[in-house]
């Protein structure tokens, strides 16, 4: 029973790598685990659909948030920002793609709209990318970054829920710990992430590149319009304010976006008539990944109630003694297993924190170094995991023209610059503290 995570996984990411879509390699990997759990083949499919309900939350707000992004982009706001960028930074490949960073990472906390900007800031970009011969690895790189960092490093925006569950999860198996806590545990492995974007951006993908053909290029590209600051770019940034207020204070990304989407059209930023054309574009952009992750969920579904991550953590916790250091690997390693495979650090929280806090209590860590394992566990996968939105995201806006493949350009370059030193430095500050 253990080894059915280990298999499931493998599966999904071969299938993965063999450039079968994400979807139908995340559909199959569940039914093998359902499968050799001891499932009949109906049960593994309705398992499967029983476990998406469990992101339909995330999805929803997924999609609103789409719909919030189609809005703002709408009133020519985000055309500012590009033409900005092409004009300060235009051969300075560098600065572009930390510029990037930055913005990806106040998605996460100042405006709330997460990787609803991707497809709307990213595709006009994309032709000065290839005159550039910019490496698309290194943006990817840098727009995982962004959707990553924050939420680790800072408990505020999506970072404040991140930590909170981290807290809830502590507290609900016996271990009290303060958001001040789990920051301090987290920043160490932050810190792991910083160094992984500066290897990437500086030594990995500095060298020029021509981005290869992988689909027929069927986009049409988006005139920059030489739009000025004005009233309505105001009022815009208004309704950007209110969401944001919203959402901290309801904690909930739906109410969030639902306040930004009322916002835009009660201050007359967009047309109540275009309603049906900005939920279209909504669901275009925001569509796919919405309906990954709720597949990702029924993935995880079939992994829990089969008790295979359950079997797992056991057979791993066996052959622990009182090593910290081989206990914290062992930990790591299994909570990798387990995010790569569901694709959600927010949601694997709960399943993590339910196994390994009985595991250090009894080997001794101080609720620090457990909250460091817990929350360097969730990280671990997400990015580089094929269902994730860390790196779905970067690819909805790479690949509109067909020049940059899921797997090969964003998934296999951001899981070795942040899931292996997010592991190296996790492992350290479990020891430290």
């Amino acid at each position: 029973m253990e080894w059915v995570v280990v298999v499931a996984v493998i599966v999904m990411l071969a299938l993965s790598l063999l450039k079968v879509h994400v979807i139908f390699a995340i559909i199959i990997a569940g039914i093998i685990a359902g499968l050799m759990s001891g499932e009949s083949l109906i049960r593994s499919v309705e398992l499967l659909i029983e476990g998406m309900g469990g992101q339909a939350n995330t999805a929803l707000s997924y999609i609103l948030l789409g719909v919030f992004a189609a809005m703002i982009s709408y009133t020519g706001i985000t055309s500012l920002l590009v033409k900005n960028l092409i004009n300060k930074l235009t051969g300075k490949r560098t600065m572009l793609v930390l510029s990037i960073a930055v913005i990806a990472s106040l998605s996460q906390n100042l405006i709330p709209v997460h990787i609803a900007f991707i497809p709307i800031l990213i595709p006009p970009l994309l032709k000065i990318f290839d005159q550039m011969k910019l490496d698309r690895r290194a943006v990817a790189s840098a727009l995982t970054f962004g959707l990553k960092a924050p939420y680790v490093m800072l408990p505020v925006g999506f970072g404040l829920i991140f930590h909170q569950t981290i807290q809830e999860g502590m507290q609900n198996n016996g271990i009290g710990i303060t958001i001040s806590e789990t920051t301090k545990a987290l920043l160490l492995p932050g810190i792991g992430m910083i160094v992984g974007l500066l290897i990437a951006v500086f030594i990995t993908y500095r060298k020029d590149r021509v981005a290869p053909q992988y689909l027929p290029n069927n986009y049409v590209e988006d005139k920059i319009e030489n739009v000025q600051f004005n009233r309505k770019h105001l009022f815009t940034i208004i309704a950007i304010l209110i969401a944001l207020t919203s959402q901290i204070i309801t904690e909930s990304l739906v109410v969030g976006a639902l306040a930004g989407i009322i916002s835009m059209v009660a201050l007359f930023c967009t047309p109540l008539s275009e309603g049906d054309a900005f939920v279209q574009k909504g669901v275009t952009m925001m569509g796919t990944i919405a309906f990954v992750m709720l597949v990702a969920s029924g993935f995880g579904h079939i992994l829990t109630e089969t008790g295979s991550i359950q079997a797992l953590v056991e057979s791993s916790s066996a052959l622990l003694k009182s090593n910290h250091l081989l206990i914290a690997f062992i930990l790591l390693l299994v909570g990798l297993l387990i995010t790569i495979g569901i694709g959600s650090s927010f949601g694997t929280i709960p399943i993590i924190a339910a196994l390994y806090v009985p595991i250090c209590l009894e080997a001794g860590f101080s609720p620090i170094a457990t909250a460091t394992l817990i929350g360097t566990a969730a990280a671990l996968g997400d990015a580089g995991s094929p269902a994730s939105d860390s790196t779905l995201g970067p690819t909805s806006g790479l690949s509109v023209d067909g020049k940059h493949h899921h797997i090969w350009d964003t998934c296999v370059p951001t899981f070795l610059h942040y899931n292996i030193p997010l592991f190296i430095f996790g492992l350290i500050a479990s020891i430290i503290f």
